[in-house]
């Protein structure tokens, strides 16, 4: 495998790389350009394993570029029928087996190697693909073997997903347990059937929809499983701040956990949050004062409560903090405007 050390240049091109067995996803050098859908073998936590490249990595401090605001599809000609005509002559065929490639593809560009990238070792031949093939089919017999020994040895754990390394003599099972299992019996119980080093590594229930897969409340696949890049720490606090419903059964996924999508918007509420007042703060309006019930960030309003119980909805642009005075004010314009409509 090459090293960074041993690179004769700093310089090269990364790239975003996916392992399908354990749905890591990595940052990996090569020397030359590779497109997506190429099968590498580079070094994972587990040992030296194959891994597939999912497109060029971001540019370091790069600029966010924002997308066409028009597209209303996947592609900028989906369902144009008038464009379909030009570039499909079967009627019946579907247009992106004649695609005009209008979502053009970031070419990768040599860029400094530093911080945690790892170099891909080799470019997949033709036999280690055939190799993974069958290694895929001995996974399912090795899970009904090791589901068989468990059972042997009336250990509390369950097994979730196994996998045989491409690149080197080992077999991985992930397993799920409330407690420490010892399991010394039954890895050598493995180690006699299958002749090559066992690892048993426990894993959480978030790391289990990692593996598996599944389909979420939203119907697609799970954001752990499909594109995060690391689990992290999703709290009821993030849920409380986007205004959701606390009922666990809404906010948690197939995994019993909190969903990774709240910590999505979680920053961006927290900085349109920083510019407008607390829950709780009392805001003067003509001789009354009002308390602030409810900010809505995805409508910009912010609802205000009087004391016998009356409510207000204001736009949150008309309220502001005066330094001066250290208070939370409505704007003299917006009050003249609210109390001359009644």
């Amino acid at each position: 495998m090459k090293q960074k050390s041993e690179q004769s240049d700093d310089y090269a091109y990364v790239y975003v790389v996916k392992n399908p067995a354990s749905n890591d996803i990595s940052l990996c050098a090569w020397d030359s350009v590779l497109y997506g859908g190429t099968p590498i073998m580079y070094e994972t936590r587990f040992g030296l394993d194959l891994g597939v490249v999912i497109g060029a990595a971001p540019k370091p401090n790069s600029v966010y570029v924002p997308g066409c605001s028009s597209v209303t599809g996947a592609c900028l000609h989906f369902g144009d029928e008038e464009e379909s005509d030009s570039y499909s002559a079967d009627e019946n065929e579907h247009q992106c087996n004649s695609c005009m490639h209008c979502q053009i593809s970031k070419e990768p560009e040599k860029m400094k190697v530093d911080g945690d990238v790892t170099w891909i070792d080799h470019l997949a031949t033709p036999s280690e693909m055939a190799r993974y093939a069958e290694n895929a089919e001995k996974e399912e017999y090795a899970i009904r073997i090791c589901r068989e020994k468990i059972k042997k040895h009336g250990l509390d754990m369950k097994l979730v997903t196994t996998h045989f390394l491409l690149g080197e003599p080992k077999v991985i099972f992930f397993f799920t347990a409330e407690q420490r299992v010892d399991f010394r019996e039954l890895v050598k119980d493995l180690v006699a059937v299958f002749r090559m080093r066992i690892e048993l590594r426990q894993i959480g229930v978030r790391d289990e929809s990692r593996l598996i897969g599944g389909l979420s409340v939203c119907g697609r696949d799970y954001c752990c499983h499909a594109m995060t890049k690391e689990m992290d720490p999703v709290t009821i606090k993030m849920a409380k701040e986007q205004n959701l419903s606390l009922n666990s059964m809404k906010i948690s996924g197939p995994c019993g956990r909190l969903l990774c999508c709240l910590a999505y918007e979680y920053d961006y509420y927290m900085e349109e949050k920083a510019s407008c007042p607390p829950e709780g703060t009392r805001i003067k309006i003509e001789h009354e004062l009002w308390r602030v019930t409810e900010i809505n960030i995805l409508s910009h309003t912010i609802t205000l409560m009087a004391s016998e119980g009356r409510t207000l909805t204001v736009p949150a642009d008309e309220v502001s903090f005066n330094s001066g005075t250290g208070y939370w004010e409505l704007s003299e314009e917006y009050q003249e405007e609210l109390f001359s409509a009644e």
